[in-house]
C-alpha cells in the first residue's frame, strides 16, 4: 500500500517542512496542490531550471514520489479555454521534467453537481490536452467529482474519448456521498480506469444536498473502509492519497495530527 497527503492538507508548510513531515510519518509520496502561497505546480520554484535537479535528488534521498500534480484546469468551461489550455501543457510539461504519470483535470467545478455541464465540450477539451500529454507519456486523470461522480457518466465520457492516456482519479467522498453509491457500484463503473484515490470522510450536511462536513478518517459515514479494501482485494497499486481540504476550510484539525491519523487508520488497514 502506498500513502501520499495532498498539500492541500497543509497550506501554511514550505516545501522542505512537507518533505519532512512525510518522512517522518512514513509516507511514500506527496500529492502537490500548492504550496503555501503558489497553488500551480509549475509555478513553484522548486521546479526552476536552476532548482528542479536538486529537488528531485532531495526527493529520491529521502524514498519520497510525487505522484501526481493536481491542477484545478476545468475542463467543461468554454469561456477562457486557450488560457486554461496553456496552463494545463504547463502542467504537462512539469510532469514530464520530474517524472510524474499523472495529472489531475476537473470536468466540473465542485465536489457536489451543480449546474448544467455539456459532455461534448469536456470531451473535446480532454481529448486535446490528453494528445498533447501522450506525446509526453503523461496521462489524464479525471476525478470523480461535480457531475462526474456519477461514475456511470464518467465511465461513458472517457470510452468515447477513446485514448489510453485517460484514466480516474476515485475520490471516495463523492460518488458515495452525492449519488449514493455503493463502492462495488463504484467499482463496477470505472474499477479498471482507477489510477489514484483520494481519500475523505465525512458527513451529510442535512439542511443542504451539496454540503458535506468532513471529519478525520474512520469518522464520518464514508465507506472508506470497504472501499480501500475492495480496492486491494482487485490488486490495485496505486496511491491512496488523504485529500484534507484545509486549504479551504481553516477550522478543519491540524496536518500533524490529521496525517498522522490517517497513517495509522490505513496501515491497520493493510495488516
Amino acid at each position: 500500500m502506498k500513502l501520499s497527503f495532498s498539500t492541500l492538507g497543509c497550506p501554511k508548510l514550505s516545501f522542505r517542512d512537507v518533505l519532512s513531515i512525510a518522512k517522518d510519518l512514513g509516507y511514500d509520496g506527496i500529492e502537490l496542490r500548492g504550496i503555501m502561497q503558489t497553488i500551480d505546480a509549475p509555478d513553484l520554484k522548486e521546479f526552476s531550471a536552476e532548482n528542479c535537479q536538486q529537488t528531485m535528488e532531495r526527493l529520491k534521498k529521502l524514498g519520497l514520489e510525487i505522484p501526481i500534480l493536481t491542477s484545478a484546469c476545468k475542463l467543461h468551461r468554454e469561456e477562457k479555454w486557450e488560457t486554461t489550455l496553456a496552463l494545463a501543457k504547463r502542467y504537462v510539461d512539469t510532469a514530464a521534467k520530474i517524472g510524474t504519470k499523472y495529472v489531475r483535470m476537473l470536468g466540473d467545478s465542485y465536489p457536489a453537481p451543480g449546474g448544467h455541464v455539456s459532455d461534448e465540450v469536456v470531451l473535446a477539451h480532454l481529448a486535446e490536452i490528453a494528445d498533447y500529454a501522450a506525446e509526453q507519456g503523461v496521462t489524464i486523470l479525471l476525478e470523480t467529482n461535480g457531475v462526474y461522480a456519477d461514475t456511470a457518466r464518467l465511465r461513458r465520457l472517457i470510452t468515447d474519448a477513446g485514448r489510453e492516456n485517460i484514466a480516474v482519479i476515485w475520490d471516495i467522498n463523492h460518488p458515495a456521498q452525492f449519488f449514493g453509491e455503493t463502492p462495488e457500484q463504484t467499482y463496477a463503473n470505472i474499477g479498471d480506469l482507477v489510477r489514484h484515490v483520494h481519500v475523505k470522510d465525512s458527513v451529510k450536511a442535512f439542511e443542504k444536498f451539496d454540503k458535506v462536513q468532513y471529519h478525520m478518517i474512520g469518522h464520518g459515514d464514508v465507506p472508506v473502509k470497504q472501499a480501500i479494501e475492495l480496492l486491494l482485494e482487485k490488486g490495485y497499486e496505486g496511491y491512496f492519497s488523504l485529500e484534507w481540504v484545509k486549504r479551504w476550510d481553516f477550522t478543519l484539525e491540524e496536518p500533524g495530527i490529521v496525517f498522522a491519523h490517517y497513517a495509522n487508520y490505513m496501515r491497520k488497514l493493510e495488516k
